[in-house]
This record gives C-alpha cells, sequence and structure tokens, in this order.
C-alpha cells in the first residue's frame, strides 16, 4: 500500500513538472513580428520635408566717410599780461600757469585738447591789480595803474592749419574797469570806491559760457598795436602767425577783467 503511494506521489510531481515547462513556452503570438526592410523615401518626400529656402540678405557696408562732428586735436597758444583762462564751452582747456597776484606775471601757454567743429571757445582775461582801485604797487613811488594785452592763435593739428586768432571779429565785454577816474593813480591814499578812485565790476553774467548765451552786445573788443601792449616774458616763444592780434578792451589801462568768446567754424565746410 505504502509503494502504490509512493508511486502515485511521483506521478503527480512528474505531471506538475510537465505543465509548468509548457506554459514558460513564448507562444507564436506573443512573439516579435519579423523587422521589414524600410523602403527609400519617395521624392516628394524629401520635397515636403525639406527646409524652406533661406532668401538672401544683402551685407551691410560700412561707411568710412568722415561725419559731422568728427574729433580733431587742436593746439592753443596764448600770451596775456596777465593772466588768462580758455574754455571749451564751460570746460577749461588751460589756465594761465603763473598766479594772477604774481609781481610782473608775463608768460606764454600752450595746450592740447580734442573737439569737433564747431568750437565754442571762451576767455576770461585778466590785468592784475592790488584792489579794487584798479592800481598796483600802492604806497610806493611806482604806484601806477596797469595795462593789459592778450594774443591767441589755434592750430588744428590734423592739417596743420591756424584755424582761428585774436582780432577784431570776437565778442568781448569789459566786466571791471577801475579807476573811472585816472587821475586816481596821484593819491597819496586811494580808496576804492570813493572819488577820484570809484570802480565798476559786474561779475560774470550767468550761464555765459554756455552756446546759446546771446553775446551780440560784446562789442568792447579793440585791437591794439605791439607798441601799445610792449609783451614781455614768454611771447617770442611762440611763431606767431601773421594775422593773429593783439586785443582787450578798449582802454588797456582800466578795463581790469574782460571776457571774450569766438566760435571757431571748419574751413573746410563752414561748419
Amino acid at each position: 500500500m505504502k509503494s502504490k503511494t509512493t508511486l502515485l506521489i511521483a506521478l503527480l510531481l512528474f505531471t506538475l513538472t510537465l505543465t509548468a515547462c509548457g506554459t514558460t513556452e513564448t507562444s507564436p503570438a506573443d512573439q516579435a513580428p519579423p523587422q521589414r526592410d524600410t523602403p527609400p523615401p519617395r521624392p516628394e518626400d524629401n520635397a515636403q520635408s525639406a527646409p524652406a529656402e533661406v532668401e538672401a540678405q544683402p551685407v551691410e557696408q560700412t561707411d568710412t566717410t568722415p561725419s559731422d562732428g568728427e574729433t580733431t586735436t587742436f593746439k592753443i597758444e596764448a600770451w596775456t599780461d596777465n593772466w588768462f583762462a580758455a574754455y571749451l564751452g564751460e570746460e577749461l582747456i588751460v589756465e594761465d600757469s603763473v598766479s594772477i597776484t604774481t609781481e610782473r606775471s608775463f608768460n606764454a601757454e600752450t595746450a592740447t585738447f580734442e573737439a569737433s567743429y564747431p568750437l565754442t571757445l571762451n576767455f576770461i582775461l585778466k590785468d592784475f591789480k592790488e584792489n579794487d582801485t584798479g592800481l598796483e604797487y600802492i604806497g610806493t613811488n611806482r604806484q601806477q595803474m596797469g595795462d593789459g594785452g592778450f594774443i591767441m592763435q589755434l592750430t588744428d593739428l590734423s592739417t596743420g592749419a591756424v584755424v582761428a586768432v585774436s582780432d577784431g571779429s570776437w565778442a568781448c565785454t569789459v566786466i571791471h574797469e577801475a579807476p573811472l577816474d585816472k587821475s586816481c593813480a596821484n593819491q597819496s591814499n586811494p580808496v576804492a570806491g570813493t572819488a577820484p578812485c570809484g570802480f565798476t565790476d559786474l561779475g560774470e553774467p550767468a550761464g555765459w559760457m554756455s552756446a546759446s548765451y546771446d553775446v551780440n552786445s560784446w562789442n568792447a573788443t579793440t585791437v591794439h598795436s605791439f607798441d601799445a601792449v610792449r609783451p614781455k616774458d614768454g611771447y617770442d616763444q611762440i611763431r606767431w602767425d601773421a594775422s593773429a592780434q593783439f586785443i582787450w578792451g578798449p582802454d588797456l589801462e582800466t578795463n581790469n577783467t574782460v571776457l571774450c568768446r569766438v566760435v571757431v567754424t571748419d574751413p573746410a565746410s563752414g561748419n
């Protein structure tokens, strides 16, 4: 009986083993279908998928023609008795390196700067005075009125041409005048504001360095001779253009502070 039972169990295990093996085989339906060669693309398919042709754009050309307002290097040369400052608009270009309070401050100045045409050049010109009497060496045997004088030339270094000089075409105005009576110079105790030592001090007009400031009423510009100015130290250091002239207010002795303006245009175009 025991042997029959053992035989049945063995047969049962064999049957189960065969069933399990059969279920692990892949059925034909589960197998991946065979790969077929992909047909080559048709010409019309290529035409549809090709990217659209980009229209050619013209190449932009760089304009190498110099434009208006091109920057140029300029050289300014000036001499004055006794002191000056030059501005491009409101920007300082050069100021006399010797203080206005220095006795006998005669010297020339040269400077270079970058700018473009047209240039608005403004100048402050001063003759030395101890106080508002307009006198110098007060209380000594040399007590006297001073005397001014200014000369300038401007060179365009790109061409080497002198493009501006001081002359009677400038617009100038006197803002400090003293003494109003020249007999003040003979006073043993000259007092500013007390006759005969009166004075006029207008001060600098607000905004006068702006290119838009109207200088049409500035008509004090006066050309003076070499002999009247008697230029001293520094003047001979500069080779002056023949057209450059000494300018100041009408009176070299009593016009102590003078403001001047000149507009320099491009000689090639007039702009």
